[in-house]
């Protein structure tokens, strides 16, 4: 990977780290803090929902001033809101944190990706966001598998602060692989370039699709994750360890598929990637339901990310050719729907299995996930061929 590429993917891994950290830990959050697992669920839910309502803002905040400034700027915030988090008294006050977190978090993410499409050209282009995305990956793996882990031995508050101090690293580390870009200039753009920007953006039949398609993948599979440990427990499996580890099968599939991407993009095409990984994906929410012992809901969790980021990827090349001159309000508004998806899943979900209960819920969420693979497919036009050139990246 180029230097450059590696750099931002740090930035990425930062982010990833910390939004996935929580969700391990969540039952002993909710005995601590004496609130329901459902209450708990609310701490991933608020990070997610606030990551998605300032993407619209960040992302023409870094239009205007620098995308490498913006990265920069909310690493350090969201080192910052994590390790005030560790030190909470109330639920309240670390709801307030994890509110300060989405923030932090929402102006790394997709901006690093408007990063990788500014320096990558379209045909190229999955093959690189697919090797940025790895960081992505390895901080939710992770970001999973140690904050149970360390959850166990010093608790939830243990995992915060050690979070914070390993992002506030990280922060250091960017902003001085950064540093030319930081010591230049910011670019000068007029807010009417913006407004014609966004006017762009909606003018494009593909943002439609994009952006209702990424609302129901938040939705239907990144909604799931706040009850996985609650499930685990159902079954007799208390420890926060196995269930991280769980989770973190999923950022397994993810790098699964960025290892693999640059071979079977030539060989399927997007139209294959999206209704592949829809069908994987799905297939795996609906085995969820049947409730089997962790060492098969692991592999099943792997397979689950396999086929997310296939279909995911495949539509983050689209939402960065929506309009190239406005690539990072693009990716912004696609993180804005992902997002709110994803905010809105636990709530779908807890909602879901108190009135229909937990079989029908899910399998619900399985179906919508596989028939939007197909609506991709079918509607997305003007395809990047994502097959040429592959071995220059």
């Amino acid at each position: 990977m180029p230097p450059i590429l590696t750099i931002i993917a740090m930035s990425t891994f930062a982010a990833s780290l910390s939004a996935r950290a929580i969700e391990p830990v969540l039952p002993q959050v909710a005995g601590d803090l004496t609130v329901s697992i459902a209450v708990a669920a609310g701490l991933s839910a608020v990070n997610a929902l606030t990551f998605a309502l300032v993407q619209p803002f960040l992302g023409a905040l870094a239009d205007l001033f620098g995308k490498a400034r913006l990265v920069t700027a909310c690493l350090i915030l969201l080192a910052i809101a994590n390790a005030a988090g560790a030190f909470a008294e109330s639920f309240t006050m670390l709801f307030v944190t994890r509110i300060i977190a989405g923030v932090g978090a929402g102006g790394v993410f997709p901006i690093a990706m408007g990063l990788t499409g500014d320096l990558v050209p379209t045909h190229q282009r999955q093959v690189a966001m697919g090797r940025v995305l790895s960081g992505a990956m390895i901080g939710n793996l992770l970001g999973a598998t140690f904050s149970g882990i360390i959850g166990d031995f010093v608790g939830w508050r243990g995992v915060l602060l050690l979070l914070g101090a390993l992002v506030m690293v990280a922060s250091f580390a960017v902003a001085y692989g950064f540093r030319g870009a930081l010591a230049g200039p910011a670019q000068k753009v007029e807010f009417a370039t913006l407004r014609r920007g966004y006017q762009a953006i909606f003018a494009n039949p593909n943002a439609r699709v994009c952006f209702i398609a990424v609302f129901f993948e938040g939705l239907c599979i990144l909604g799931l994750f706040p009850f996985v440990a609650a499930f685990l427990v159902d079954l007799g499996e208390p420890r926060l360890s196995i269930a991280g580890l769980v989770i973190a099968g999923f950022a397994l599939g993810g790098l699964g598929y960025t290892l693999t991407v640059s071979r079977l993009l030539p060989r399927i095409g997007v139209n294959g990637m999206m209704i592949g990984g829809g069908i994987l994906a799905g297939l795996q929410i609906a085995f969820a339901a049947v409730g089997t012992p962790w060492p098969l809901q692991l592999v099943s969790f792997f397979l689950m990310g396999w086929g997310f980021y296939s279909i995911h990827g495949s539509l983050q090349i689209f939402s960065s050719d929506l309009a190239p001159e406005a690539r990072a309000s693009a990716l912004a508004i696609h993180a804005f729907c992902f997002f709110m998806g994803q905010a809105s899943g636990p709530v779908a979900y807890g909602f879901g299995i108190a009135h229909i209960g937990k079989t029908a819920t899910l399998l619900i969420g399985a179906s919508i996930v596989i028939v939007m693979g197909f609506i991709c497919a079918k509607l997305l036009k003007q395809q990047p061929t994502g097959a040429e050139d592959i071995a220059d990246i």
